[in-house]
């Protein structure tokens, strides 16, 4: 690697990785899991820094849906403990966002990461598909799915889930 191309990575590096961490956040509900799941894209971007230097995010993104997918099915489920908070201000609407993470963390890694890429990421059911390497359908009803699974497990998020949504 260059020294331009070095440069070039970690100026991206300081630039993006707050946003790309609270990505992998949403995507493993764990700090220690997502700054794993961050430094493993990050590794795979640097080996390939000549080739996707002209939208590295993109890659990056790709490389922790895909990731973390590769780690759900190599792993039991099992739930976050509110212990595992860092502590950090909390924001105005605590009890909204602990509820959302309580909840987010009861459904399969499979429909928290659809539902991360689709209303987070703010991503189009076909741009969803193609960074999971599912089909349409199967994201569609994995959201249906899991916003129903969110109602039954959270009812006082009706509102900000929707009714039909």
């Amino acid at each position: 690697m260059t020294t331009a191309d070095r440069d070039g990575f970690d100026e991206f590096v300081a630039a993006r990785s707050a946003a790309l961490s609270r990505t992998a956040y949403l995507l493993t509900g764990d700090h220690h899991l997502a700054q794993d799941l961050l430094q493993a894209a990050l590794m795979q971007a640097v080996k390939h820094w000549r080739r996707i230097h002209t939208s590295p995010e993109a890659y990056v993104r790709r490389a922790m849906y895909h990731q973390n997918i590769s780690w759900w099915r190599r792993r039991r489920i099992t739930e976050t403990s509110l212990l595992s908070y860092d502590g950090a201000v909390p924001a105005p609407d605590t009890d909204l966002r602990l509820t959302l993470d309580q909840a987010l963390a009861r459904l399969t890694p499979k429909q928290r990461t659809v539902l991360v890429l689709r209303f987070y990421e703010d991503l189009t059911e076909v741009e969803t598909a193609r960074a999971l390497g599912l089909s349409t359908s199967t994201v569609k009803s994995t959201t249906r799915q899991s916003l129903a699974r969110l109602r039954t497990l959270a009812p006082e998020l009706a509102e900000l889930i929707g009714a039909d949504a």
